[in-house]
């Protein structure tokens, strides 16, 4: 009886023994319990998280949404006050009636300016046709002058009258030249005004974008997180008051380095949802990460360290969900996934 006893406790500790063998090699996928398919429970939800965020400062006036609501693009979210900014608009177009102001008068001195310019010509030549009756004048009584027919009074005047027609032209031609620079000036003046008009009307649209910026509007289509506005706040530029999170998710599953071997892009995802009650829902490999995950930390370990010990990295791999499934409109980002990729599937 006692050596039956022995034999039965003999068998149970070798079978007790072989199981936890089993199990062991089963756990760490070792002969005969290796798979193609490689899984991970290091694996979470994504989706493009965009923090709502106001481009200026100011006290919050209106909050149009409350929190988890859905919204659709360009739905208001809130507003700032509004009051400064409208101020400021029409200081600006004030600022720009003036320049346009200043830069119509520029246009009316130019033609005053090409209008002296006009008579100044016709001054020289008019001067020019006193200056030749003179000379002609000269010409006939200097010679009778030198043979005592005339008067040397007579002589004297149109003597006087030749240098007093030069003096005209002269004086005529300086006044046309003068009229030359002025244009010249006018037009020079003119680029200057042209360029205030320029920066007045820029100091218009950016004060109608301010304007514009008092309203939060949502960028896309989405359901909110919870709404960190409130009527009254003070705000400043940047500062987080809520966030839309948008209806296109995926999965990023961390394998070990060791698992990627005959991982391809395109090969079938099967992962289950925690949050669904384990759920199983079916996706694809998209694309890989081009760097362990360690490398996108803030502080990057250093294993320049004489006590080394090798740790397995993880390389995220994102996977895309497939579309028609039903469950996969109630996944959410940051939600904890299992995920088994078939390595031995085409890519």
């Amino acid at each position: 009886m006692t050596r039956l006893f022995r034999s039965t406790a003999s068998l149970i500790a070798v079978a007790l023994g072989l199981t936890g063998l089993a199990l062991v090699l089963y756990a760490w996928r070792l002969p005969p319990f290796t798979s193609s398919v490689e899984t991970t429970d290091n694996a979470y939800i994504r989706g493009q998280v965009t923090i709502i965020s106001p481009q200026l400062a100011g006290y919050i006036a209106e909050v149009a949404v409350q929190d988890y609501q859905k919204v659709k693009a360009g739905q208001v979210l809130a507003r700032l006050d509004s009051r400064i900014f409208e101020q400021k608009l029409k200081q600006a177009e004030a600022s720009l009636a003036a320049q346009k102001a200043a830069l119509a008068n520029s246009e009316q001195k130019r033609r005053s300016d090409e209008a002296r310019i006009a008579a100044g010509e016709a001054q020289v030549n008019g001067a020019k046709a006193a200056l030749a009756t003179a000379e002609a004048n000269w010409n006939r009584v200097e010679p009778l002058l030198q043979r005592g027919v005339t008067t040397q009074s007579a002589a004297d005047q149109s003597k006087a009258s030749l240098e007093q027609a030069k003096a005209a032209l002269g004086q005529a031609q300086a006044a046309l030249e003068v009229a030359r620079q002025d244009l010249a000036a006018t037009r020079v003046s003119r680029q200057s005004l042209e360029a205030a008009v320029q920066g007045a009307e820029a100091a218009v649209h950016l004060a109608e974008i301010d304007l514009q910026n008092t309203t939060i509007t949502a960028p896309q289509d989405g359901r909110l997180s919870e709404v960190g506005a409130r009527l009254g706040q003070y705000v400043a530029a940047g500062s987080q008051l809520m966030a839309i999170v948008p209806e296109t998710v995926w999965v990023v599953a961390n394998f070990k380095e060791t698992q990627l071997s005959d991982m391809k892009v395109g090969q079938p995802v099967t992962f289950t949802v925690d949050a669904l009650e384990h759920a199983s829902l079916h996706g694809h490999v998209e694309r890989f990460s081009p760097a362990a995950g360690s490398e996108f930390s803030v502080l990057k370990p250093d294993n320049a360290t004489g006590n080394f010990t090798k740790v397995a990295q993880r390389v995220p791999v994102r996977v895309a969900i497939d579309p028609g499934q039903e469950l996969a409109g109630q996944l959410a980002p940051g939600m904890s996934v299992v995920v088994s990729i078939d390595t031995a599937a085409p890519g």
